[in-house]
């Protein structure tokens, strides 16, 4: 009995090292395959981050051309209102034209040539145009005008002043558009 039970022993061992072995050998291919499970995931994060980017980027990227597109129009139609205003100052030329070809009297031309002019001045300052005024006798500014030449001063007190404007200024709202070309005093 003592060799069966040796025998049986050792048959029994035999088997529990093959179920040993078929266990981590088991083992290890579920570490594998949790391995791979793992990279898989963060493989699929990684897609998954990269179509949210290529989304985000498309999105934006149609943002910025149906912005520039919008800005575009902006631009070609932004002077449409001020080119309605003009309008009816430029049928009032064409009629002073037409009367100036049979008139003979100057000062009926000068005052129908005027009253154009103080209509196109009225437009342009509806839109916000406006002239700088009472520029001579005052101290020269470089942020609105442009000193053409200095010619001597009159008088010791319109030094640095100034005493001519060759050619006005105009400010839309807040903005100089044309600087004052003027001649100062040195």
């Amino acid at each position: 009995m003592d060799k069966e039970n040796i025998t049986s022993e050792a048959e029994d061992l035999k088997n529990l090292e093959e179920n040993q072995q078929e266990e981590v050998v088991e083992d290890k291919v579920e570490d594998q395959a949790d391995e791979l499970s793992v990279e898989e995931k963060l493989s699929a994060e990684v897609q998954e981050l990269k179509d949210k980017y290529l989304r985000l980027y498309s999105e934006f990227d149609n943002f910025r051309r149906r912005t520039a597109k919008e800005k575009l129009e902006l631009i070609k139609t932004a002077s449409e209102d001020m080119m309605s205003a003009i309008l009816p100052v430029v049928d009032d030329f064409e009629r002073a034209f037409k009367a100036n070809e049979s008139e003979e009297d100057a000062a009926k031309v000068r005052e129908g040539n005027q009253l154009v002019f103080n209509k196109f001045q009225k437009v342009l300052e509806g839109k916000g145009l406006k002239v700088m005024e009472g520029l001579i006798g005052e101290p020269f500014d470089a942020d609105t005008q442009e000193a053409i030449t200095q010619i001597p001063a009159p008088s010791e007190e319109m030094k640095g002043k100034v005493i001519d404007v060759v050619e006005k200024g105009y400010t839309l709202g807040d903005k100089v558009i044309r600087y004052a070309k003027v001649v100062i005093g040195a």
